[in-house]
């Protein structure tokens, strides 16, 4: 019975390790919408930045595209993680002036925003996470990218490049 005893602490910690830990929802931390990964992305095309005059490629990015009003207003919210080579493209109907913040987004962004014809009219960097203030195109726009924080400044991206994707 000696043994038995002995064994059963060993035993508990060994089923308790196997369990999957919890979200505060009670989730499953490994079901693909925890609370540590955030909303999953869904990639649904491609996305060039190109120099300005020449047309030379600066990057291409995988993206998610939001362009009704149920995916726009979730964005990157309740991200807590997003890779380099990824990004959300914002489409809206018309070109007008465009007005953004960063509520319950947890990463920092660079804010791209473009004319219906995809020439870059103002790059907000590095976002902060979690603000609500407002952050303007500045000029009427029709497309916003976000991208992470810095990656503008990382590869040269600036106003004036032009921006084209595809499904």
């Amino acid at each position: 019975m000696n043994n038995i005893v002995s064994v059963l602490p060993a035993l508990f910690i060994t089923i308790i390790s196997f369990v999957p830990p919890q979200t505060a929802s009670g989730q499953n931390a490994q079901s693909g919408s925890s609370a540590e990964e955030g909303v999953p992305f869904k990639p649904q095309g491609q996305l060039v930045f190109l120099q300005n005059g020449t047309g030379k490629l600066i990057k291409m990015i995988t993206i998610q595209i939001a362009e009704n009003e149920q995916e726009r207003d979730q964005g990157l919210m309740w991200k807590y993680s997003m890779p380099e080579d990824d990004g959300m493209l914002f489409v809206f109907d018309t070109e007008e002036l465009l007005t953004f913040w960063m509520k319950n987004t947890y990463i920092s962004l660079d804010m791209v925003f473009a004319d219906k014809s995809g020439n870059i009219v103002s790059i907000s960097s590095e976002a902060t996470p979690l603000s609500e203030d407002p952050i303007s195109s500045g000029a009427p726009a029709k497309y916003v990218v976000e991208v992470n924080g810095g990656f503008c400044a990382k590869y040269g991206i600036s106003v004036k490049d032009k921006i084209e994707y595809e499904r």
